[in-house]
């Protein structure tokens, strides 16, 4: 009996040995697993990309009569654009003061109105009328953008810093000129233009306003005179800082967010340059490519930037910059609304109308298919404007494709619904190319269309939009009646009043006009 109980205790007591030992094998492999892959905490030195973008901000003198040429008609269309985003009631309530009766000394005007806020609010609402109609200018590359939603950040900061410089006597703030703040959004829209040509965003579920922050981040701490370390600093803490899903962009999702998201990334790029001004917040130099932590291994699947295209940086995008000027529709539907305006008046020279209709193939660019091909029930005015069969639709049944199209009067017309079902999208994959194409960056779009009676009309090709810089000369003069259009809109019962913003945009001496002195024109007369 007690060499049977010796033998049970041998046995047990290897059994216990071996657990052991397998516990110790596991403790030690998930300690290994879970230990930071470089546990070194020498600093090193900041990324390459951040780097480059604060030497080009701090650095580079802009020279090109074409870029500040192009700049003066995104700062006048944008402004206007905001103007014109007053008129929907939704955009006037989510600017409104949080604590009512705040008095800011100095503040930055927001256009358009009697509001007088900070700069860090003062850009949430200036940068979310601008973006509210999705009508300000655009970039298309692998990530999509508007580059001048940066706008609304730069003009609230420069606005405020001029009032803060005349109120103090020069001894605070600092004195900015039109041609000052040209000469920032043509940065601006560097900076968000280039990273977009062979970065997209979109493809890991994250939002172009990410660009928006950052770029506005930059720019305006020059503005605030930050030195090149701090500019950095600023920039990695851009890009540290939460990153907007696309989720509010696309089915089923889609709101009214998409028109307020760069509002919030402008309000977010002034906050963090001041918090680097104020308080030196700190520096996040591998912010981008630090082992597991870093922007590149959480959001981008690991994948460093690439710029293929273009590097750091001159003025490129601002030369390049697109314009809507003929529809306020998402720009890969431009041409499409372009060529649906034009089968509508094939229609009624041949005594026809949209309910002769059997379908319409849309040929399109792959953009257009991943972001604004959409069928079912549409819920708002951002599911509208973002969906290329209502945007066809509309010219094809009133010849016409304006803001108010969107809303839910006209939206409730059968007769919509019906003609979006029997619309069809293809790729085209010349129109995919040439679409990424540096030297041509075209947005085709092709409506083919087949009446009941099987008559198939000849296809309405438009591979360039009228805001495109091939078609400049023409598109000019449509831009300066687009933004004397919203002046007299907003300033409806002040004639004298819009000729006045007229004339003194139009002066020579414009360019160098304080920035304050013009923003009062838009204040609420």
């Amino acid at each position: 009996m007690i060499d049977l109980l010796k033998t049970r205790i041998n046995v047990l007591s290897k059994i216990s040995k071996n657990q052991r030992t397998v516990s110790n094998i596991i403790f030690k492999h998930t300690m290994s697993s879970s230990s930071p892959i470089n546990s070194s905490n020498e600093r090193p030195k900041t990324d390459t990309v951040i780097s480059e973008i604060s030497d080009y901000v701090m650095d580079k003198k802009i020279n090109s009569s074409l870029a500040f040429e192009t700049a003066k008609l995104c700062f006048i269309d944008a402004l206007g654009c905001g103007l014109a985003a007053l008129k929907f009631d939704q955009a006037v309530k989510i600017i409104k003061p949080i604590v009512p009766g705040t008095i800011v000394p100095n503040g930055t005007r927001v256009i358009g109105t009697n509001l007088i806020y900070d700069p860090v609010r003062g850009a949430f609402a200036n940068g979310s009328l601008i973006r509210w109609l999705d009508y300000n200018d655009c970039w298309l590359a692998a990530e999509w953008g508007h580059p001048s939603d940066n706008l609304g950040g730069i003009i609230s900061v420069a606005d405020y810093l001029t009032r803060l410089y005349k109120s103090s006597d020069g001894e605070e703030g600092r004195l900015f000129t039109i041609n000052d703040v040209l000469e920032c959004m043509i940065k601006a829209h560097e900076i968000q233009g280039v990273i977009a040509l062979d970065n997209s965003f979109n493809k890991v579920g994250l939002d172009h306003v990410i660009l928006v922050k950052v770029a506005t981040t930059a720019v305006v701490a020059k503005m605030l005179g930050l030195t090149k370390d701090q500019c950095e600093e600023a920039i990695s803490q851009a890009f540290v800082d939460g990153q907007s899903l696309r989720t509010y962009r696309h089915a089923p999702n889609t709101g009214s967010r998409k028109s307020w998201a760069a509002g919030d990334a402008v309000s977010r790029a002034v906050n963090i340059a001041y918090l680097v001004k104020n308080a030196n917040v700190g520096n996040i130099p591998s912010v981008l490519t630090a082992k597991t932590w870093g922007f590149y291994d959480v959001l981008f699947k690991g994948k460093p930037f690439v710029f293929n295209q273009r590097s750091f940086y001159d003025s490129y995008v601002m030369e390049n910059i697109l314009f809507k000027i003929s529809f306020p529709a998402e720009f890969h539907a431009q041409t499409a609304v372009e060529a649906s305006m034009k089968v509508h008046q094939q229609l009624k020279d041949m005594g026809k109308t949209y309910a002769d209709i059997k379908s319409v193939r849309i040929r399109t660019q792959n953009a257009a298919v991943r972001i604004i091909d959409k069928s079912g029930p549409l819920y708002n005015y951002a599911d509208r404007d973002h969906c290329i069969q209502y945007m066809v639709a509309i010219p094809l049944i009133h010849g016409r494709l304006t803001a108010d199209d969107y809303s839910d009067g006209i939206a409730e017309n059968p007769a919509i619904d019906e003609l979006r079902a029997k619309m069809y999208c293809v790729e085209d994959e010349n129109f995919t190319q040439d679409y990424h194409d540096p030297e041509k960056r075209s947005i085709g779009n092709a409506l083919l269309v087949e009446l009941n009676d099987g008559t198939v009309l000849d296809e309405v090709e438009v591979e360039y939009p009228v805001g495109h810089r091939f078609r400049r000369d023409e598109g000019i003069p449509l831009l300066m009646k687009k933004f004397e259009r919203h002046l007299s809109e907003h300033f409806e019962n002040n004639k004298d009043h819009v000729n006045k913003i007229l004339e003194v945009t139009k002066d020579k001496d414009f360019l160098n006009m304080d920035v304050d002195k013009y923003i009062d024109l838009y204040v609420n007369q």
